[in-house]
């Protein structure tokens, strides 16, 4: 069982910038698939970045080259670093982990979730 808990969701003005931050609980953090996802009111989950124990990472289309995923090992932490932000990327942020063998191009959504924070991008 992991436990998750985000940080850092708020209000911010159009292209200006946030970073959330993602405490796990687990000691084999190291190990795991973490990830971002995000639902917009009346829409589904989706991916937004995810980053594997290998290193490797995985963006959705519609924040590349403006969101970058980190993770800090020594301190069971994930984080996503938003940069120009639009009212688009309004929505609930959950931070999620799943097993090293996780897809995040497949459909299938990972195991272990937060209770979201909320990012509202407005004027």
């Amino acid at each position: 069982q992991v436990q998750l808990v985000e940080s850092g969701g708020a209000l911010v003005q159009p292209g200006g910038s946030l970073r959330l931050s993602c405490a796990a609980s687990s000691s084999h953090f190291r190990f795991y698939t973490m990830g971002w996802y995000r639902q917009a009111p009346g829409k589904q989950r989706d991916m937004v970045a995810v980053n594997t124990s290998a290193g490797t990472t995985n963006y959705a289309d519609s924040v590349k080259g403006r969101f970058t995923i980190s993770r800090d090992n020594a301190k069971n932490t994930v984080y996503l670093q938003m940069n120009s932000l639009n009212p688009e990327d309004t929505a609930v942020y959950y931070c999620t982990a799943d097993s090293p063998f996780f897809d995040s191009t497949s459909r299938n959504l990972p195991r272990y979730w937060g209770q979201g924070t909320q990012v509202t991008v407005s004027s």
